[in-house]
């Protein structure tokens, strides 16, 4: 009987892939659904999109692009917030960068140069020290950003991460989170339809998102 569950469980996951298409994703295929939802900020009829990511991940420097058009195309459609995995903890030098640049207001200006720094630049923002002269480097006043990067509101966040990451079960980046029901990601994508480069899946992932929100959307 053990044995019957189990071949029928993977003939299940073989028809569920073997119409897997990125632009009519399918449920338990290009994307899944969470095992404990999580509440959404809900603003109106806005669907809530969250990216978990880190500044040094590779897929995620992959991805950007295509998803900051994607975001752009959506407009009032969504609700669109990231979410830095704290890679090394609380103390996490990267997501610390990322909440500080956000109470600064300076996400539009400096969230692509922090990958460029990262990824082409080969800076290791591994201590509190390398991002501050990165930061000062880069034009942003010293003392406004040690203000910010010490502030109860960023060290709130800061704190806080470990516990929002174990609410949603987020174990890898980039990880994608609609509605705080249905989560995909390019590794949940490439799985239900291989064979596709870096690009190419990073393309498929936001297809993906289309349908994802399209799907959300009519329920509210």
């Amino acid at each position: 009987m053990r044995f019957l569950r189990f071949a029928i469980a993977a003939i299940g996951l073989v028809a569920s892939t073997a119409f897997a298409s990125p632009a009519d994703p399918k449920l338990g295929a290009e994307y899944v659904q969470l095992g404990s939802p999580q509440p959404a900020q809900v603003v109106g009829k806005k669907v809530e999109v969250i990216e978990f990511f880190m500044y040094h991940c590779p897929h995620c420097n992959v991805l950007e692009p295509y998803l900051a058009e994607w975001v752009k195309k959506q407009g009032a459609n969504i609700n669109f917030r990231r979410v830095h995995m704290p890679q090394t903890g609380p103390k996490d030098p990267e997501a610390h960068l990322y909440l500080t640049l956000e109470a600064m207001g300076k996400l539009d200006d400096m969230h692509v140069k922090v990958f460029k720094a990262i990824h082409v630049d080969r800076v290791r923002m591994n201590t509190d020290a390398v991002v501050l002269d990165w930061a000062v480097k880069n034009g942003l006043d010293k003392t406004k950003f040690l203000d910010a990067w010490n502030s109860f509101g960023v060290m709130t966040k800061l704190n806080r991460l470990p516990s929002v990451l174990n609410a949603y079960k987020v174990n890898s980046v980039p990880t994608l989170v609609v509605d705080g029901r249905f989560m995909t990601s390019p590794s949940v994508v490439d799985a239900a339809n291989k064979g596709m480069n870096e690009a190419a899946l990073s393309k498929a992932t936001v297809q993906v998102l289309d349908g994802m929100v399209a799907k959300v959307a009519k329920t509210k």
